[in-house]
């Protein structure tokens, strides 16, 4: 059965329990909807006669449905005067999300007090829990300490951090003040970080001496030093102490203060840096939480872009509050024994919106710090069967990964408390989308494959875990998402079963308020193209059965000789191969055709190069997609340049072969796989 056959076919329908048993079923309830269909209906367009319909009457509905608390009404669901590129949402309205996801379920009458919030996992194999009460105590600490050294409503403050748990605590004390939290991934370099913080211009940062990764110690606190360095701003330094090479550490496990004739492992700079023992752990554990206005900034959160100019998404407390606490509650069925597992940094948007979507419910999210192949590649099952992880997302790239280890490495552990997959980055493979459906899933969990952005907090598209799946699929619209297929003309084509771009014909309360850089480049990257519509990028098809799927980046198809094609489609042929462990597929010009295919493929163990192999895997492609789509060049190499989440960086494949600016590398892990690139078999 080849791509195309598999794509067609419905291989996962819920059982009637699931359904009847599902959050999303409870509302459809509530409101007398009585299909799928109808609800995205109800809840993107407005319905003539049907008051209870549209984007506004569902923004408006789920606040309360969902128990958020606003300390305030708002006078008004939106207010978009200024159009839908600057709608303001909930306006009057006070809430904070500090509120939402831990000072309600920490109350003394709560019967979430003592629940854990967070289990999380060290890669050396130690493991914490923390609960709603000591999380509150703790984020209240961190807020304290934020206002001793001045920071206020409005006032950036950098997190440089690995995913341990304080972590958690730093974020949300940062939104009990009001201050604006800028999360920067842990893998980023020197240059990368120091971007960020110039742009941001925080006073603050939080750091952390460094964290495990593969075995072996990864040292923070040096590249934060030289990214201040370079970025200035910063006055006030805490560094976390995870390897134990803060000054004092040997004594601050025991709570004394370091004292000044102790000698750091790591640089120190006494009048700007200080232990989170010492800055942190003294502060009253109690706080009042800040009253902010509904679009108040929360979050900014760094989207890199091909021109590797980092864009500043500006996001607002009541925004990512009601849009992660949707997600969460309907797309992955929030119930209260989850345990909830997204692999992703706490610098990426999955990390924040895992956290704020679970906690809003009292729900248990499971974060971990290593690798996902160390000490073995069955790390990630070991910890859904230790813990028993209910929900587990991952990247496709990942999957791909640790499929090509084997079946070998999934049995023997007990993988039957998932109940739920998740899936986002990029698009799928029929065949790994399957072993991650069968394999890990048991046919019985079914994939909530999501797409959206940095720039919402979120998804444009979700499948409901009531809906019936086909492989790759990304279901269709999410619940409250004005979403369409355009041409190149703006010409919607979502019923033609015609691939076209992906676009938001409105705006939704999580949509980034502007950037931090202004609203120039805003306008410019989502609003120039068409009329009133956002435009995200992304190639994306309807079915003739209504399953929507994606295609790629508009900027990454390949189109040869006016035909095109996804890389992912490419990719997918060639990974069949028995000798093809990993494959990127990339476009580079052609006089001939415009564009020509070159593929890099990574062999499995054991497996040499050779010009026979060369050519049997090129003419696979030919045969598969047809010969305009044979790659020009197949080229051998030992890994990809990836992110520390696992996803392939293309565009900085291509770069190198054309001799191009290969734009922001800032979230690459592995460097030295893209120069090694440079010199391939």
């Amino acid at each position: 059965m080849d791509d195309h056959e598999l794509l067609g076919e419905v291989v996962y329908e819920p059982e009637p329990a699931v359904v009847e048993s599902s959050n999303v079923a409870a509302f459809m309830r509530e409101y007398d909807i009585e299909s799928d269909e109808e609800l995205i209906e109800r809840t993107t367009q407005s319905i003539p006669g049907e008051p209870e319909s549209g984007v506004e009457w569902f923004w408006d509905e789920v606040v309360e449905y969902l128990g958020i608390d606003f300390y305030t009404e708002y006078d008004a669901v939106r207010d978009d005067t200024d159009g839908p590129q600057f709608s303001r949402w909930y306006p009057g309205g006070e809430i904070n999300i500090a509120h939402n996801v831990v000072d309600r379920h920490a109350a003394v009458d709560s019967p979430n007090r003592n629940r854990v919030a967070v289990i999380w996992e060290g890669e050396p194999g130690d493991v914490r829990e923390l609960t709603f009460h000591e999380l509150h105590r703790e984020s209240n600490r961190v807020a304290n300490y934020l206002e001793s050294v001045g920071v206020g409503v409005g006032d950036p403050v950098s997190l440089y951090l690995p995913m341990v748990p304080e972590v958690v605590a730093i974020l949300y004390g940062c939104l009990k003040v009001g201050a604006i939290a800028v999360p920067i991934f842990s893998g980023f370099g020197t240059e990368a970080t120091a971007t960020r913080i110039a742009d941001a211009e925080s006073s603050v940062l939080f750091t952390a001496d460094g964290f495990y990764r593969r075995g072996s110690e990864v040292h923070l606190k040096g590249d934060a030093d030289a990214a201040i360095a370079e970025a200035g701003h910063v006055e006030h330094l805490v560094v976390y102490d995870r390897l134990g090479k803060t000054p004092g550490s040997a004594s601050e496990a025991d709570g004394d203060e370091p004292g000044p004739e102790t000698t750091a492992a790591i640089p120190w700079t006494a009048d700007r840096d200080a232990t989170y023992r010492s800055a942190v752990g003294s502060r009253s554990p109690r706080y009042e939480t800040k009253r902010l206005a509904s679009d108040q900034e929360s979050m900014l959160l760094y989207s890199s872009g091909t021109t590797g100019t980092p864009k500043g998404i500006v996001h607002t407390h009541a925004g990512v509050q009601v849009q992660c606490a949707k997600e969460i509650h309907f797309g992955f069925d929030a119930k209260p024994h989850d345990r909830f597992f997204w692999v992703s940094d706490i610098g990426w948007m999955m990390g924040p919106w895992t956290l704020i979507g679970n906690h809003t419910f009292g729900n248990t999210v499971f974060m971990y710090e290593g690798a996902p192949d160390h000490p073995e590649p069955d790390r990630f099952w070991k910890q859904i069967d230790r813990h028993g992880l209910t929900v587990f997302g991952i990247s496709p790239t990942a999957i791909r990964a640790l499929r090509k280890h084997g079946d070998e490495w999934v049995e023997g552990h007990d993988l039957s408390s998932l109940r739920l997959l998740g899936s986002t980055g990029e698009p799928w493979d029929p065949e790994s989308w399957l072993w991650f459906h069968e394999v890990i899933g048991r046919g019985e969990a079914p994939i909530i494959n999501i797409s959206g952005g940095t720039e919402i907090c979120g998804c444009f598209l979700m499948p409901l875990p009531t809906q019936p799946l086909k492989p790759c699929t990304l279901g269709g619209p999410g619940l409250g998402m004005s979403i369409d297929i355009v041409d190149f003309d703006g010409e919607s084509v979502r019923d033609r079963n015609e691939r076209g771009l992906l676009v938001a014909r409105d705006s939704c309360p999580s949509m980034t308020k502007s950037l931090w850089s202004g609203d120039e480049r805003y306008l410019t990257e989502y609003w120039s193209r068409f009329e009133d519509l956002w435009n995200h990028g992304d190639f994306a098809q309807q079915d003739e059965d209504g399953f929507w799927f994606l295609h790629g980046r508009a900027d990454d198809a390949l189109n040869v000789a006016g035909r095109k094609v996804g890389p992912a489609e490419i990719e997918g042929v060639l990974i069949e191969h028995d000798a093809v462990n990993q494959a990127v597929a990339v476009g580079v010009p052609d006089d001939t055709t415009g564009t020509a295919v070159i593929a890099y493929v990574v062999l499995e163990p054991g497996v040499e190069p050779s010009e026979d192999l060369r050519e049997e895997l090129r003419a696979v492609v030919g045969s598969k997609h047809g010969k305009p789509f044979r790659p020009r060049e197949l080229l051998f190499v030992d890994a990809f340049p990836k992110t520390q989440s696992g996803k392939i960086i293309r565009r900085a494949i291509a770069a190198v072969y054309t001799d191009e600016d290969p734009g922001d590398l800032s979230s690459m892990e592995n460097p030295e796989a893209l120069e090694a690139l440079r010199d391939p078999n």
